[in-house]
């Protein structure tokens, strides 16, 4: 059992490590970096800590905790379940917009956890952003929420790439959000 003074050690560490995550990215996230970055030594991170991937592991989780609250209070702002979820998606775009290092970060790390073979926090992460999705989705009407929520998840990740690479104005996104959220709502008409 982790005492509270120990617990409080430990969320020195990570907030450390989140801040450093998102100025450095991985190769400047070090125990040393760590260290400097907190009032800890080298050492007492080691006896908090198994090894650096823990700790990034919990950094990261801290920043998707931290997004997926901010999405939610967007969606929390629209009564509409349709404004809430175009309304999450532009913010989720925006938040890489306005953070274009985010984006290197998430990938950065998805790709060193694959590496490593270890994707379990990856895998969480990305199911906590589609169960925020899959609710939105079910709250528009989309038909089954849960597979939607892994197309739309997916169409966002292309589309932040895709605006780091070939930038589109803020009204040509905002009609592309609106046409890829109208087919994921509405439901297909089928040839009688």
């Amino acid at each position: 059992m982790i005492s509270p003074n120990q617990d409080s050690k430990r969320r020195q560490i990570i907030e450390a490590a989140r801040v450093l995550l998102a100025r450095d990215g991985l190769a400047g996230c070090t125990a040393r970096a760590i260290a400097d970055a907190s009032p800890l030594t080298k050492s007492a991170i080691h006896y908090y800590f198994d090894d650096i991937d823990e700790i990034i592991d919990l950094a990261m989780t801290a920043h998707v905790n931290a997004t997926l609250g901010a999405l939610r209070e967007v969606a929390r702002r629209h009564s509409d379940p349709g404004q809430q979820l175009r309304a999450v998606v532009q913010a989720y775009l925006d938040t890489f917009a306005d953070k274009p290092y985010a984006a290197f970060l998430w990938f950065e790390y998805w790709i060193a956890a694959g590496r490593r073979e270890t994707t379990d926090t990856v895998d969480r992460m990305l199911g906590d952003v589609r169960t925020l999705l899959a609710g939105l989705l079910a709250d528009a009407g989309a038909d089954n929420p849960g597979q939607t929520a892994r197309t739309l998840l997916s169409w966002l990740l292309g589309s932040v790439v895709q605006q780091h690479i070939h930038p589109l104005p803020a009204a040509a996104i905002q009609a592309e959000i609106d046409r890829f959220i109208t087919s994921l709502v509405v439901p297909s008409r089928r040839a009688d």
